[in-house]
């Protein structure tokens, strides 16, 4: 995937970096496959806000990814690569030798017309799904699962992937894509390759209108409040001196948020971000 420039006859349009498509080869989705999607405009089931910033949306529909990978030692033909407007990565559409159809997301260097397999039986080729302990070490995987049958939980973002790094015993150790190395059952399947669409995060929206049809509201800094609206808010003129914390008094910086003896404990090796 490449990004798009643009000439700069606009304001906007000067640093507007955005994807070409070329890799898109099916516009609209499959009809098999999608459901409504309802926008929640970051509101929970009493109509509270409970997540700030969000809302108008434009509509569309949720493409039903198929995340587990359960139809096993069945080949299948990959007919199309799509869009989604739900995530960041691309999708590929499957068509099984016996008709059935899934998407799955698509994995760099996937094309259309290749054929790919789920099980312990697949070979070791980009877009395969199996359990890691058929995987050799070193390789690159995606959309790995923490609990056996549960589906994929890990490295399911644009450019994103894992690296299995050894395999002891009833575990397997995997580098998260955060640096962090964490054991996970071997039993868990995982995905050959990294998560396409990796120019994703160079991407420049250019206007503030994108973000609006993307669902994100505009925020506005605590720091230029009223002390009444916010704690780091009050002063004449700019003020520091304040400790970077939310409308509600949690500290923004500095403060764990993990909770204290957790059970997945045991099952990290080396934190993230730690030399």
């Amino acid at each position: 995937m490449a990004l798009r420039q643009f000439n700069p006859v606009t304001h906007s349009r000067r640093f507007m970096l955005l994807p070409d498509y070329k890799d898109i080869t099916k516009k609209e989705p499959e009809k098999s496959l999608v459901e409504p999607l309802r926008s929640k405009a970051g509101r929970n089931h009493h109509g509270r806000i409970t997540v700030r910033h969000q809302g108008g949306v434009n509509k569309r529909l949720y493409r039903i990814i198929d995340f587990k990978r359960s139809k096993l030692g069945v080949p299948a033909k990959v007919i199309a690569i799509e869009y989604d407007p739900n995530r960041t990565s691309r999708i590929a559409l499957l068509q099984y030798i016996d008709g059935e159809k899934s998407y799955i997301l698509a994995p760099k260097g996937l094309k259309v017309g290749d054929k790919v397999m789920n099980g312990e039986t697949a070979e070791i080729s980009v877009g395969n799904s199996m359990p890691l302990e058929s995987i050799p070490v070193g390789t690159i995987v995606h959309n790995i699962e923490f609990v056996p049958g549960k589906g994929g939980q890990i490295a399911r973002a644009a450019g994103t992937y894992a690296q299995l790094m050894a395999k002891e015993g009833r575990y397997a150790l995997l580098r998260m894509p955060s640096g962090e190395l964490r054991r996970v059952v071997v039993k868990c399947t995982a995905t050959i390759g990294m998560v396409g669409n990796e120019e994703h995060s160079n991407e420049i929206h250019g206007k503030a209108g994108r973000k609006r049809w993307l669902g994100i509201r505009p925020t506005v800094r605590g720091m230029t409040m009223n002390p009444v609206d916010h704690p780091m808010g009050g002063g004449e003129g700019r003020s520091k001196g304040h400790l970077p914390q939310s409308p509600w008094g949690q500290p923004a910086r500095g403060y764990k948020t993990r909770k204290h003896k957790k059970a997945s404990d045991n099952l990290i090796v080396k934190r993230r971000n730690k030399n």
